[in-house]
């Protein structure tokens, strides 16, 4: 893949998108048939760092299928098709002028919380600090605003002195089923969290959070239904003063 980066960059291409195999044996591919395993998230994170710079590497596929609705094994098309759709569609003007000013209001919090945010880190934190990896749980809306044990997907940044960037999503089984979790979930989950330092949720129970401890990674509800920027930034100040205290 490092040679066919090359060449990608030779040939003038601005983006690059570096997958893992679709290699699950329920997937039906020739990978997953022959037995030919994926990259852990790990192996696929170091490729992906050895072929940065130059072309813009695409970090947030999700290997979706743009004609499929539903479920593997579960096709539900047929639930969408276009005889299904209401002839005259209800448009409220005021509901939707009301959401969008909300919408910018949100928008606007967030970006002044994060240049706050950033202010602070600057003011605290040395410019050759290290740099982390930091996951987290969402619904959307810039904030850390989902359980553990619902998310089928985290969202990795990478933090240092000098902002907060996303780096990347991972996808995984969520923790939690019929209201409890699974042990073998959880060991997924873990695996999917590979080289994460942290985890910030919104909320989790103590068995995976003790579990993710075990593993080396720590989970933090401190700034549940925080922005992630503003979360992010204060969670690495916290960390790096810890770090001078204990060199002190």
């Amino acid at each position: 893949l490092l040679e066919v980066n090359k060449e990608v960059k030779r040939r003038g291409a601005f983006l690059h998108n570096i997958m893992p195999l679709i290699s699950a044996p329920e997937h039906g591919t020739h990978f997953g048939l022959t037995g030919q395993r994926g990259p852990t998230a790990a192996e696929l994170l170091a490729v992906q760092e050895a072929c940065a710079g130059g072309a813009n590497l695409m970090k947030h596929c999700r290997q979706c299928r743009a004609d499929a609705v539903g479920l593997l094994g579960e096709d539900r098309g047929q639930d969408f098709t276009l005889d299904l759709v209401p002839e005259a569609p209800v448009y409220d003007g005021a509901a939707r002028e009301t959401y969008r000013d909300w919408v910018v209001a949100e928008r606007e919090d967030r970006r002044a919380a994060a240049e706050a945010a950033q202010a602070a880190t600057e003011a605290a934190v040395a410019a050759t600090s290290p740099k982390l990896l930091v996951a987290v749980t969402t619904q959307g809306g810039g904030r850390i605003n989902q359980h553990f044990g619902h998310a089928t997907e985290f969202q990795v940044f990478e933090v240092d002195a000098t902002g907060v960037r996303f780096a990347f999503h991972r996808r995984c089984d969520n923790y939690c089923v019929d209201g409890g979790g699974e042990e073998d979930r959880l060991e997924r989950v873990i695996a999917t969290l590979d080289g994460i330092d942290t985890v910030l949720v919104a909320k989790i129970g103590d068995c995976p959070r003790e579990g993710l401890a075990i593993a080396g990674i720590t989970a933090r509800d401190t700034w549940a239904h925080d922005y992630i920027e503003t979360a992010v930034l204060a969670l690495y100040r916290e960390k790096m003063a810890q770090k001078q205290a204990q060199s002190a």
